[in-house]
């Protein structure tokens, strides 16, 4: 049964969010994609070397937090050219509606930046979710991190 939209809230990011955005990515890492990568792949994937790095990357472009009451559950970010970079939702909240309202956040931005797509590097735990929001792939990759090569797909939407 969905849960109602109402319930979560999209805050924009602020420095203080940047271990909530870490244990969100980690975590969703660890406990969702690692149904579709062996456990090398998840270990070389779902690693964060340095925090400060990490906070100054959140906060150099439109990061969104989604929110339940004070508890962050999600984020999504946009860059000036149209990447959405990251998407993560925490395990607990995997197919209740906050990557769909974190997408339709990132979306609305993106429009009102003028952009004509976005697009983004889909993990194969996320394709689905990108294909049913209306991306096309554009073509399969691999990816290297720390040794392991990961498949993700490159997908985009073209905006209305």
């Amino acid at each position: 049964m969905p849960v109602s939209r109402e319930r979560f809230s999209i805050k924009p990011y602020e420095p203080g969010d940047a271990q909530a955005t870490i244990d969100i990515f980690l975590r969703a890492i660890r406990e969702v994609a690692s149904k579709d990568y062996s456990p090398a792949q998840i270990a070389a994937w779902a690693k964060v070397d340095d925090t400060e790095v990490w906070a100054r990357y959140r906060a150099s472009r439109p990061t969104w937090l989604a929110m339940d009451g004070s508890l962050p559950i999600g984020f999504t970010d946009l860059t000036s050219d149209g990447l959405l970079d990251m998407m993560f939702v925490a395990p607990d909240y995997q197919g209740k509606g906050v990557a769909t309202l974190l997408l339709a956040t990132v979306e609305s931005a993106a429009r009102r930046q003028g952009l004509q797509r976005i697009f983004t590097e889909a993990s194969l735990t996320a394709r689905p979710f990108f294909e049913r929001k209306g991306f096309a792939v554009l073509t399969a990759q691999q990816v290297v991190k720390r040794g392991q090569t990961l498949a993700n797909f490159l997908m985009e939407k073209m905006l209305a």
